[in-house]
């Protein structure tokens, strides 16, 4: 099963981290990452930069969009990996190893898969997205 680890920071995290020297954290953050890689649990992650960035809000029509980052630094998505495990235990534990400081958060979110789709099975776009990740060469 696939798992999203998603970094958020609080406002106690950010303030942490300018204490720190940015290569160690590079360095803190590429052996957890190489760590992933080399138990073949890693399928995607990425670092995600605070501007730009852009919030389009679909309350309207048409959707209005407006200059992010967006919300109090709690609601920040920081980042991002997606990962392959056995069990949700286990993704927890990747989870727990991740070298995030005082104030960090990290959510932890399944992600759907087939099973979740079964009564829709015969839908159009079901059946696509089953070939779209197959071409992509993430299924």
């Amino acid at each position: 099963m696939k798992h999203m680890l998603i970094m958020r920071a609080t406002a106690e995290a950010v303030e942490a981290s300018k204490q720190l020297d940015f290569n160690e954290i590079l360095n803190a953050m590429g052996a957890y990452n190489e760590s992933m890689i080399k138990a073949g649990v890693m399928v995607a992650g990425e670092g995600l930069a605070d501007e730009p960035g852009y919030v389009v809000d679909f309350g309207g029509e048409p959707p209005i969009v407006s200059d992010g980052p967006y919300g109090e630094v709690h609601e920040l998505f920081n980042g991002f990996w997606i990962i392959q495990t056995a069990t949700a235990e286990e993704a927890l534990e990747w989870a727990k190893r991740c070298p995030l400081g005082p104030g960090s958060k990290l959510e932890v979110r399944r992600v759907h898969d087939d099973a979740d789709f079964a009564d829709f099975a015969d839908n159009e776009y079901v059946q696509k997205e089953k070939e779209w990740r197959t071409e992509l060469g993430t299924e």
